[in-house]
């Protein structure tokens, strides 16, 4: 077995407990877990788990901390962000893309720290919902913008490959903060850009 994470690593993960975690479900459902194609699986998962579940333990405020000023004071948008994240409620994966777009009021951020945003908020145990929320709250408080919108669509494997099985239909969620939540005409520009077909 793979050891432990370091107590000073930002992920600390408890490898050790998740492999015998796996060892123990492939035992459950009727498999050999000695069975050679299984010997390495326990690991394999753990490792998987802790870079999957690394949203845990960062801070992805610390990517809106640094901020440009600037008078631009028209919409920002970023389109279609990749995203993975994982269903609390089966630990299966949801994989979509979000839309962010925010009215700046006299700072801008980097464009790649709303990906990364998205990219940490996304890896731990999420609904898209509250991720939805998050995401909007956290460019909101930091920014100080005079409007945030997030809008998120996604393909829920726990709704593709088990229960219903409906393959290809996507969740879509939004957050509107500021502006974008009092103004309609603002809200409809914004959706209209991330409507828009390529």
């Amino acid at each position: 077995m793979s050891e432990s994470s370091a107590p000073d690593e930002p992920n600390p993960v408890d490898l050790p407990r998740i492999e015998r975690a796996v060892r123990e479900i492939l035992a459950a459902v009727g498999e050999n877990p000695d069975r050679e194609g299984l010997l390495e699986t326990p690991g394999r998962v753990a490792r998987m788990y802790k870079e999957l579940f690394a949203g845990l333990h960062l801070d992805p405020s610390r990517h809106m901390k640094r901020v440009f000023s600037e008078e631009y004071d028209e919409l920002v948008l970023v389109r279609d962000i990749s995203f993975n994240s994982m269903c609390e409620h089966h630990l299966l994966p949801f994989i979509g893309k979000a839309h962010l777009g925010y009215l700046p009021k006299g700072k801008v951020v980097g464009l790649s720290k709303l990906a990364r945003i998205v990219d940490e908020i996304s890896r731990k145990p999420q609904v898209q919902e509250r991720m939805t929320h998050q995401i909007a709250d956290l460019m909101n408080n930091e920014l100080g913008a005079k409007g945030v919108i997030v809008v998120l669509e996604a393909e829920h494997s726990c709704m593709t490959i088990r229960g219903i099985r409906k393959p290809g239909a996507l969740t879509v969620t939004s957050a509107v903060r500021g502006l974008f939540k009092s103004n309609p005409s603002s809200r409809a520009e914004a959706m209209s850009l991330i409507n828009r077909s390529n």
